[in-house]
């Protein structure tokens, strides 16, 4: 997770949405070739608007948009773009790319005002729910009636936007895997076979390499704003973070909250987290390709890093799925594709972003070698390059567990902005230090992050 926020940043981009006009209520059915209606200050075609499917042929110059793969990956979406316009003669397909940098969300949504929104445009999650609020992003059930075939059903099924809406079509993502050093497992009694499955299950790991290595190796790293902590391991717990109202936070009362708490604030204290990095933003990769760590990265790609740079710990690195908490799946956090609905050839954008997304094309860039990256199409799962790796390959290992993870996951969105995930961290690293109790630390996280959510409301 921690890959698009749902907190407080997306309250306030749905607002500069909202104050750009009308919304969605505005679109109605209109004549067939004019102007269908407006969205704010925009045109949204005949072809597109009203309750129907989207008319009209599939014809007409459109602009694709992703973010931030131009400068690495022109050699595979190249041919893709050229393979659509020789299969449809009357498109052109303009490729741009987004830098996808921290004002991303705010720059769409000024495009939508202003009307210039790219045909076919990568989005997250946060900045689609910012778009749809209105009525910009077309309604794919309502649009293309079976559009959802392809797709990974839970997947699917969970990525409806805040109005209720399917207005994206899901694309590629890395599902949270566990991978961890065999070696130091076997010398902390533990079965690398049969590693802990939960939160908890792991801290107890950590505590048990620590005492074995006499503290020359951890568990992780220890700050609780990094890698694998908050939120993944509160969403994978279900702490209740909400109040039912929706209006506050309630994550201070969740004894699971509480518990996890206790313990990081136990094993730092022991010695059994790497003292200096309480609050280190440095990459835990190197402190685990020295053999320090017990646990990698749950991002499967991490295992490219670890062949590279640690090659004689790659075979020794086992992996396994990321968690059998109370959650039960790994969450859906990727990359969407969304057609706008001002959209002046939405026949060749939907064909396009079809295209785009289709089991055949998505399969072919997980196999780029270039990325780790998992499909959100049911077929490509079951592909040999998923399903049939090398038994001592850990990367082959690892896309065959991601591939089976993948297969029930659910969109989660995450529970807090930037701002609440770093204030909540710096209670807990005081309760780590023993400066404040757990129960205290939480308490105070809480009353911070309420003012957060309170001032972007």
């Amino acid at each position: 997770m921690r890959k698009a926020k749902l907190g407080a940043a997306a309250a306030i981009l749905s607002l500069a949405v909202t104050a750009c006009g009308t919304g969605g209520s505005d679109l109605k059915p209109a004549a067939d070739g004019a102007v269908g209606s407006k969205i704010g200050n925009c045109d949204v075609p005949a072809d597109v608007a009203g309750t129907g499917p989207v008319k009209g042929d599939v014809n007409g110059t459109i602009a694709f948009q992703t973010t931030n793969l131009k400068s690495d990956f022109g050699d595979f979406f190249t041919p893709l773009i050229q393979s659509f316009e020789k299969a449809h003669p009357g498109v052109t397909v303009n490729w741009v790319d987004d830098p996808g940098d921290a004002q991303f969300t705010t720059r769409l949504v000024t495009e939508a005002q202003s009307c210039t929104l790219p045909d076919v445009v990568n989005l997250n999650q946060i900045t689609a729910d910012a778009l749809s609020k209105n009525g910009f992003l077309m309604d794919w059930d309502v649009k293309v009636p079976d559009s959802s075939k392809p797709f990974i059903p839970s997947i699917w099924n969970s990525i409806k936007s805040t109005t209720g809406a399917h207005d994206v079509l899901p694309w590629y993502w890395g599902p949270n895997i566990q991978t961890f050093n065999t070696d130091l497992a076997k010398q902390a009694g533990l079965d690398p076979a049969g590693m802990p499955t939960t939160v908890m299950g792991r801290m107890d790991a950590a505590e048990k390499v620590s005492k074995a290595t006499g503290g020359k190796a951890y568990g992780f790293f220890a700050n609780p704003d990094y890698w694998e902590h908050l939120p993944n391991e509160w969403v994978q717990m279900k702490v209740k973070v909400m109040a039912d109202d929706g209006k506050s936070f309630a994550f201070a009362s969740d004894p699971n909250a509480l518990a996890w708490t206790q313990q990081m604030a136990k094993l730092y204290q022991e010695g059994a987290l790497p003292k200096d990095t309480l609050a280190s933003d440095d990459d835990p990769s190197k402190l685990y390709a020295a053999g320090q760590l017990l646990y990698g990265s749950e991002n499967a790609s991490f295992l490219r890093y670890v062949k590279q740079n640690a090659p004689n710990l790659y075979p020794k690195t086992g992996v396994a799925p990321y968690t059998d908490d109370a959650l039960g799946f790994a969450p859906f956090s990727g990359q969407l594709i969304g057609v706008p609905v001002t959209s002046k050839h939405a026949a060749a954008a939907v064909a396009f972003a079809q295209y785009l997304t289709n089991a055949e094309n998505q399969l072919a860039w997980c196999k780029d070698p270039k990325v780790v990256i998992f499909p959100s199409t049911q077929a490509s799962l079951s592909d040999p390059f998923f399903s049939s790796p090398a038994a001592d390959d850990p990367l082959g290992q690892a896309r065959k567990v991601a591939a089976a993870e993948a297969a029930k996951s659910v969109y989660v969105p995450d529970p807090f902005s930037d701002a609440e995930t770093k204030v909540i961290a710096g209670e807990i690293q005081l309760a780590m230090q023993g400066k404040e109790s757990a129960a205290t630390a939480l308490k105070n996280a809480q009353d911070r992050a309420d003012k957060i959510l309170q001032n972007a409301s």
